[in-house]
């Protein structure tokens, strides 16, 4: 169950630091031609989307770096409830822009995020 879980929030952090970087490193406009899944930049200013970015930077490094140097391993498992909670609002965005087939997207992160959670608070605590 470790390596499982080990391999899922790499996986879960990798998609996300690509995600992070772009919304900090790319203007808003550029970000937006990305794909028709990017359309929910038009529903905030190009401040708010680089604030985005960088909480979700600050939550794939909660989610990764505690585990890979085992100093604050509690940290894993509240990144994970915390990226929940991110993914929340973002299905929250594409519920008002009635974006269905994308809110399921969202949804299947927040549910792999609590799955992490789970395993990390009950079934693998690291440290």
């Amino acid at each position: 169950m470790n390596s499982a879980l080990w391999i899922l929030t790499s996986l879960l952090g990798i998609a996300f630091l690509a995600g992070a970087l772009g919304q900090i490193l790319m203007p808003k406009e550029k970000y937006r031609s990305l794909g028709a899944s990017q359309h929910w930049v038009d529903d905030f200013s190009a401040g708010h989307i680089k604030a985005i970015g960088t909480i979700k930077l600050a939550g794939v490094t909660g989610l990764i770096l505690p585990g890979v140097t085992g100093v604050a391993t509690g940290l894993v498992p509240l990144a994970a409830a915390g990226l929940m909670l991110f993914m929340a609002g973002a299905g929250t965005t594409r519920f008002r822009r009635s974006e269905w087939k994308l809110m399921l997207g969202d949804m299947t992160f927040l549910l792999l995020f609590a799955v992490v959670a789970w395993g990390r608070f009950s079934l693998e605590p690291l440290g």
